[in-house]
């Protein structure tokens, strides 16, 4: 087992799992503290990597494409401050460091991990439900539904048609996007046959936010719904052809070949652990692969 622990937090790996703790000290930005523990299976990884400086230095975790629903919603938007996958190592722990990155990357060799895209996600998302006040309004996800409500601060325009209520089943996609400069950002829910090109100060489905610190959490709602709404790059005709109760396909290998095979049950393995996967997904998704194999 590896371990690195520092002021900006605590990274471990067990040789199947990397366990990302943020630290308590003042500098871990609001978002990451929310946020919490991540628990991120190898096989979710592209790659890892440390970065000296003359006083500090900087782990980085480069995650498989399509992996993980907060990285896909926020569209690799995060600063630095909020990257959960960043950690700041003080020079005196720069040998740690190094050795840390080995343990991973040998993993990553020994079990073959691919670093191309995915077709599902492997990590969970944050926990629901949730609500987050920034910007014109306040956004709440049960995990069925989104609910916005406005502040004082709306235009009239949101204000006189009141809260929105928006069910997951008309929700097609979800985009955070932070304040940069002059721009204000915004979270904002595409709904299905009422596609919106109004600017989110008056769009009733997207909360305008002006660069406050507590805009990052936003994206907290947007990585719970994206994790709830069909995988962007699962192959469409499947998408519409099961019911949606259905476990997902296993994702197609190459020939088929035994070890692919064998890495897509330890990543369905990983779903069903992290309960993105019911039992019953599982038991089904498992039994086609074997079937394969």
């Amino acid at each position: 087992m590896a371990e690195i622990i520092q002021k900006d937090g605590t990274w471990v790996f067990d040789g199947d799992t990397l366990r990302l703790t943020p630290g308590r000290d003042k500098n871990v930005s609001l978002l990451r503290r929310e946020l919490g523990e991540l628990l991120v299976p190898l096989g979710a990884l592209a790659g890892i990597s440390f970065e000296q400086g003359k006083k500090q230095g900087r782990l980085r975790l480069r995650l498989r494409d399509g992996a993980d629903p907060l990285l896909q919603a926020t569209g690799g938007r995060l600063t630095e401050p909020h990257d959960p996958y960043q950690l700041t190592v003080e020079s005196d722990r720069y040998g740690v460091a190094e050795y840390f990155v080995d343990e991973v990357r040998n993993a990553l060799l020994l079990d073959q991990v691919p670093s191309g895209p995915v077709d599902a996600y492997l990590l969970p998302g944050p926990s629901v439900p949730l609500s987050v006040s920034a910007g014109d309004g306040v956004a709440s996800f049960d995990g069925e539904r989104v609910r916005l409500e406005w502040k004082w601060q709306a235009e009239d325009a949101k204000s006189a048609a009141g809260p929105r209520t928006l069910p997951l089943a008309d929700i097609v996609a979800v985009e955070w996007q932070p304040t940069v400069g002059l721009d204000n950002g915004h979270l904002r829910f595409t709904v299905r046959a009422a596609p919106s090109k109004v600017p989110p100060k008056y769009d009733p489905n997207a909360v305008e936010l002006w660069g406050f610190k507590r805009d990052p959490l936003m994206a907290l709602v947007a990585a719970a719904v994206q994790a709830r709404l069909p995988h962007p790059s699962a192959p469409a005709a499947v998408e519409e052809a099961r019911p949606a109760e259905q476990a997902p396909a296993p994702a197609p290998a190459a020939g088929d070949d035994h070890d692919a095979l064998l890495r897509r049950l330890r990543e369905l393995g990983e779903l069903h652990r992290s309960g993105v996967l019911t039992d019953e997904e599982f038991a089904l998704a498992k039994q086609a692969v074997l079937k394969r194999m």
